[in-house]
């Protein structure tokens, strides 16, 4: 029974790693629909080769800064140890490589593609896993600390904070020292709008993403026996509220629609094992109008060239998505208790400042020293032809 078990954990997991592999699809769709035409090839083969990238900088550096894990054995030890080990890496995995997806979208269509992947290799090595030992291994003490002092533990069941938030902070600081794309902010106020290449595709992105998410959020639970339809119906009613919200604020604009369904899924994350489903479609809710005022400000105010949105649908969901947890969660309104709203409050802004902190050295460093910006000509020629010599759809096809 015990091995039946175990295989039964394994093949669990295993699944839940593949749907969320399968999201990287959504994150490479959404981008080649937002971006123009000139940008597709780009966002396809960024989300591929951030993906390489991030397994071996986390099979290497990070799964041993995060859970004091490495894989330097023989092949006969480590199927001995535990196959489930070796999954259970996979599955971890696909959350470390979501924070690349992540900050992908924001510096889309103006960024070196080199320096993108050596950032790559840093965030997923250090800065990642250096934030996820602290909240989901307990490292340096803090979560006992935490409990010591509140009498509870920072609570993230399946990564609004340590993976959204830590993903769509860390973009802001990027898009912030890559600057605006050339034109996109003229000197007399006006703004250049660069509307979406690709509805079908855009939609597309956030459907493969909404699907995977149920895997990214109830298997979370990493074993079989703790599996829960809570989360599963939580995860259902954020994804509703956050559509809902944005398309009647967002007034029917595809976009948003499509968006405000990623950003209730974003905020429930952390409190989907707790939250009554009442509370999953207010988190979402709140989520969605949160991500339409706030992309629109952050566009068209504050003049920050955040291509597809992601401080606004990672960064600042993922932080309300952190605090809902300690809010609906509590049993005072219909949750099942065990949060306390400070300590979510703390674990968040430690998220946020290891992602800015992070964040400014990794990019900072690169800017200085090789540069992390495309020249102006390669940035009009656009991305797919600067750097892989081939465009989306060819212009001539060579026939007669």
């Amino acid at each position: 029974m015990e091995n039946l078990k175990v295989s039964n954990d394994i093949l669990f997991i295993l699944l839940g790693a593949i749907m969320v592999l399968a999201m990287h699809a959504g994150f490479a769709f959404l981008e080649l629909g937002t971006v123009r035409r000139k940008n597709q090839v780009n966002a396809l083969v960024k989300i591929l080769a951030d993906f390489a990238i991030s397994t071996v900088a986390y099979f290497f550096i990070g799964f041993g800064v995060a859970y004091g894990v490495h894989f330097f054995q023989g092949s006969e030890i480590l199927i001995a140890k535990n196959g489930y080990e070796l999954v259970k890496f996979f599955f971890l995995l696909t959350f470390a490589a979501a924070i690349p997806a992540i900050i992908s979208g924001g510096i889309a269509e103006r960024a070196k593609f080199g320096p993108q992947l050596a950032a790559t290799f840093a965030i997923v090595g250090l800065v990642y896993p250096f934030y996820e030992g602290i909240a989901w291994n307990n490292n340096f003490g803090i979560q006992d600390w935490l409990l010591h002092q509140f009498g509870a533990n920072f609570h993230d069941f399946a990564g609004s904070v340590v993976v959204h938030a830590m993903g769509g902070w860390i973009a802001l600081v990027a898009v912030i020292l890559l600057g605006a794309r050339h034109g996109r902010y003229r000197k007399n106020g006006e703004i250049a709008a660069h509307p979406p290449s690709s509805i079908p595709f855009l939609a597309l992105g956030s459907w493969i993403l909404i699907v995977g998410w149920f895997g990214f959020n109830v298997m979370s639970a990493q074993s079989i026996d703790k599996i829960s339809g809570l989360v599963a119906l939580n995860s259902l009613m954020a994804m509703v509220g956050g559509t809902l919200a944005a398309l009647l604020i967002g007034r029917n604009d595809p976009g948003f629609v499509h968006n405000g369904a990623l950003a209730g899924l974003v905020a429930v994350c952390a409190g989907s094992d707790l939250m009554h489903p009442l509370g999953a479609l207010i988190t979402g809710g709140i989520a969605g109008a949160l991500f339409v005022w706030m992309f629109t400000i952050t566009q068209n105010k504050w003049k920050i060239d955040d291509v597809l949105g992601v401080w606004p649908l990672h960064g600042l969901c993922g932080t309300w998505g952190g605090l809902a947890a300690g809010i609906f969660g509590t049993t005072a309104l219909g949750g099942l208790g065990g949060v306390s709203f400070i300590v979510q409050l703390i674990g968040t802004l430690g998220a946020i400042a290891v992602a800015l902190i992070g964040g400014f050295i990794v990019y900072g460093t690169l800017k200085k020293f090789v540069g992390i910006r495309l020249s102006q000509e390669d940035e009009f020629n656009g991305a797919d032809l600067s750097i892989h010599k081939i465009s989306a759809s060819a212009e001539h096809d060579g026939s007669w």
